[in-house]
């Protein structure tokens, strides 16, 4: 408290001061210019003798010493204002700063021990302290809406998947129900036709399954529950595997594949998650295409965009192609151009979503185009990332 007043003495001590300095310096200007006065009235006295002559003298001289006090005065008052008062207006243009929460300005500090200058440190230190809070308030504001919003995500994949599941497991579970009742009222006694009823439930179980576990994956790539293992690998030899895994289905189907590629091509991404793209537009390829010109076929490209740095694979197949309307829609999940397509050919319904999904975590290009004769299904991978950077 009493190191608080010492220092609020010291700028009246300091004014003080001034003014004294200030007086001090017109009674000088005063004096000189009362001695100029008396020895012009003593000179007047000696050569005229005219009192009166000299009275008029004297009273000019007097207005003009007035006046002259009066503006020095103002002036000296005006700069001794404007020494006390600039530090208070930029104290207050910083005060008003602070109160729109721009804390880049500070005041600048002297070496004089005097409340302003003191009124100024404690400023900036309140500057310093607001802007760590509210730049700490700002990190836990973003936190906090990240974990809202993360559990908010989590909320609505939930319901999402039970939505999902409870809508897709309907057909199966009415099957299973159907031949499961029919076993147990021994519908039909012999050994085949009991074989046959289990192997139905055996079958429908088996898609069940399957298709939880893929909803499980959608949901977890739809919402940035998945982590890539991403590396460099060589999509040429990848889709060959694929194409060897699929042989059995191509023969079946009575269906040709063209992929012409020997040199090798590497990109990076998780190879296990293009395997899966891979496949699902090849098996898809071969279970929708029809003969065209007399030929059912299959062509497998990769472009190549050095300026662009990525990898066009794109898919086409002979057949029917798709509406307009409909290219778009068919990347959703359980979406059906044809109500009972996917049970027909035995698939879940989410295969494109599931491209839909890993393509955008890329965020790289995919899609569908109609062409003469069939559909072209596509998809981009970045080109190899250097090992050394």
């Amino acid at each position: 408290m009493e190191k608080g007043t010492n220092r609020a003495k010291s700028v009246r001590i300091k004014l003080f001061f001034t003014l004294c300095i200030a007086i001090a310096f017109v009674i000088f200007i005063l004096m000189l210019l009362n001695n100029f006065v008396l020895e012009r009235i003593y000179v007047s006295m000696l050569t005229t003798r005219d009192i009166h002559e000299s009275t008029k003298i004297l009273n000019y001289i007097l207005i003009v010493i007035d006046f002259v006090i009066i503006i020095g005065s103002g002036i000296l008052s005006s700069f001794i204002s404007k020494k006390f008062t600039e530090p208070i207006i930029e104290l207050d243009h910083i005060a008003q700063k602070m109160s729109n929460l721009d804390f880049s300005q500070k005041y600048e500090i002297d070496d004089t021990e005097d409340e302003i200058n003191n009124l100024g440190k404690s400023i900036n230190i309140m500057s310093e302290k607001l802007e760590k809070t509210i730049n700490q308030l700002t990190v836990n504001n973003t936190e906090l809406e990240k974990d809202i919003e993360r559990k908010s995500k989590i909320d609505e994949m939930r319901k999402q998947f039970i939505s999902d599941v409870s809508h897709e497991l309907k057909t199966p579970i009415a099957l299973i129900q159907g031949y499961a009742e029919g076993l147990v009222e021994n519908v039909n006694a012999d050994d085949e036709s009991r074989e046959f009823y289990a192997n139905v439930i055996l079958d429908e179980a088996n898609k069940m399954d399957r298709l939880v576990k893929q909803l499980l994956e959608l949901m977890k790539l739809e919402y940035g529950k998945r982590e890539f293992n991403n590396e460099n690998f060589d999509i040429v030899e990848l889709t060959k595997e694929v194409i060897r895994k699929c042989n059995v289905m191509l023969e079946e189907n009575d269906v040709k594949v063209y992929f012409n590629y020997e040199n090798a091509i590497i990109a990076n991404a998780d190879a296990f998650y293009i395997e899966q793209i891979l496949t699902n537009y090849l098996t898809n390829a071969i279970k929708y295409s029809k003969e065209k010109d007399g030929e059912r076929k299959i062509d497998v490209n990769i472009d190549l965009n050095n300026e662009t740095r990525k990898i066009r694979v794109s898919v086409f197949n002979t057949g029917d192609n798709i509406n307009e309307n409909e290219l778009q829609r068919i990347w959703g999940r359980f979406y059906k151009i044809d109500s009972s397509r996917n049970r027909e050919k035995g698939g879940t319904g989410i295969g494109l979503a599931f491209v839909k999904a890993i393509m955008n975590n890329y965020k790289n290009d995919y899609g569908a185009i109609n062409k003469p004769n069939g559909i072209e299904f596509f998809f981009e991978l970045d080109m190899e990332f250097p090992e050394n950077t």
